[in-house]
């Protein structure tokens, strides 16, 4: 499978979760490095391509088949096709050298060697499956440590780059479709309280990123002294008490400005119907306000799915790799605004 083959569907994380509503999807992501080598940011180029050739091999042997870019020999358009799907980091986007990515054909399981860890895994699950995330990472980090010694201190636990990850290594995060929270204006002391309980909110492609869409990202921010057990317990049972929180917000909504609801929501139907130019910036508000006109029933002509695709498939280097070519920032502009329109069209001629 190549990059071209993928961006013409969509990651299974995407698929039905075990809870639907405002849960997008759950991930695990475990931080490692191998014994015996300094860290990513502080080795020389030597013994990062010693590492990266030590995992490589590691991964050719293993039962289940990966995928794999070496960042090196991945072009600029390719790399973010991967950032947009979840699958590396910017930062390793930005890198070159004796660094790459191992990813699952089902795009639930990715591994990023030499970004700021020697090893990153990733593990993502449709839905709040916080559990499944784990139980997926777990495993694939018991394959590796059995054939790698990792840094560790009986004392500390797993050692890391960055001294926030000291401990499990562990962070457990989940998306969230927030709008009633936002429209409600309510969502700033959502954040401010979840902050003061080790928990922190992210936008839709993690730390630094903005909030587009209403998709918020919230994980742990503590990870030594505590269990990765009682670290996803504690996530997941916040998370339940936020859908509560969206739906009862949703349930005010309707109740004491269900007009300019229901305004807001044909407007953005009319909008992504007919529009001409569209920035991912005003598409991806647009989706959020009819994937909530979905979940409050006012629209039947889509899934949640299906939504849930668009928000991944009009950025960018989604829409330069369907169009196979470079585009200017107003050309892509007139392309999501047409990919748009046919996914509208496609959406209402088939009911």
């Amino acid at each position: 499978m190549t990059l071209d083959d993928m961006v013409k569907r969509h990651g299974s994380w995407l698929e039905a979760g075990i809870d639907e509503g405002p849960v997008i999807s759950s991930r695990i992501r475990l931080a490692r490095n191998v014994d015996d080598y300094c860290f990513p940011g502080w080795a020389s180029e030597e013994e990062n391509y010693a590492v990266w050739k030590q995992v490589s091999e590691i991964f050719r042997t293993l039962e289940q088949p990966f995928l794999s870019w070496n960042m090196h020999d991945t072009d600029t358009l390719d790399k973010e096709i991967l950032f947009e799907r979840h699958l590396i980091s910017q930062e390793l986007a930005q890198q070159d050298d004796s660094c790459g990515v191992f990813v699952t054909r089902d795009e639930c399981l990715s591994i990023m060697v030499n970004e700021e860890d020697h090893i990153r895994i990733q593990s993502l699950q449709p839905g709040l499956n916080l559990q499944g995330a784990w139980a997926a990472a777990d495993k694939i980090d018991d394959e590796l440590e059995s054939k790698l010694t990792y840094a560790f201190s009986p004392k500390l636990g797993y050692l890391t780059s960055c001294p926030s990850n000291v401990g499990t290594g562990m962070r457990a995060s989940v998306m969230l479709h927030l709008p009633a929270l936002v429209l409600m204006e309510e969502m700033d002391p959502v954040i401010n309280g979840i902050s003061k309980i080790g928990l922190a909110v992210r936008g839709m492609w993690g730390e630094g990123t903005e909030a587009a869409g209403n998709m918020f990202q919230v994980s742990n921010q503590i990870t030594l002294g505590r269990r990765e057990d009682e670290i996803i317990g504690h996530l997941e049972q916040i998370v339940l008490e936020l859908i509560e929180h969206e739906n009862n917000a949703r349930i005010r909504l309707m109740n004491e400005r269900s007009i300019v609801v229901q305004d807001h929501v044909s407007r953005a139907f009319g909008i992504l119907s007919n529009a001409k130019l569209m920035t991912s910036g005003e598409a991806l508000n647009l989706l959020s306000t009819l994937r909530l006109g979905l979940d409050l029933g006012m629209l039947t002509q889509f899934s949640r799915r299906e939504l849930d695709m668009m928000f991944i498939s009009i950025q960018p280097a989604h829409l330069q790799k369907l169009e196979t070519k470079g585009l200017e920032p107003e050309e892509r502009d007139v392309v999501r605004a047409r990919m748009l329109r046919d996914f509208m069209k496609n959406a209402t001629d088939s009911k």
